[in-house]
């Protein structure tokens, strides 16, 4: 099955995109989504799983919540308090956050 991370912007995917496999997708929300961003990314998604992975402020949170009800099966991975969101946060706990839900098949290799 295809897997798909949503997450908040263009510095969060290429931070991940770093760490990823080229055939995990990457969606930006580019903020809080309108109607109209969230219809597309759900036709982006298609039938893929999907992990939201949203910085842990207030406005990551809202967008997390609104991903929530689009996507009610999504799985979610959330960067430590204090971090500057996602595109902040060490590569180390990325990789453990990433692993720990099941995406070690999925992360490059760091050699």
């Amino acid at each position: 099955m295809p897997i798909t991370i949503i997450v908040e912007g263009k510095n969060d995917r290429s931070r991940l995109r770093r760490l990823l496999a080229d055939d995990v997708q990457i969606i930006c929300t580019f903020g809080t989504p309108s109607v109209e961003r969230l219809n597309k990314i759900r036709r982006e998604v298609k039938h893929a799983e999907v992990f939201i992975f949203t910085d842990n402020d207030s406005s990551g949170k809202k967008i997390r919540f609104l991903l929530s009800e689009l996507f009610a099966d999504a799985s979610h991975i959330y960067t430590r308090r204090g971090y500057a969101g996602v595109e902040g946060t060490p590569d180390e706990y990325l990789l453990q956050q990433l692993d720990k839900h099941g995406l070690a098949d999925y992360i490059k290799s760091q050699g």
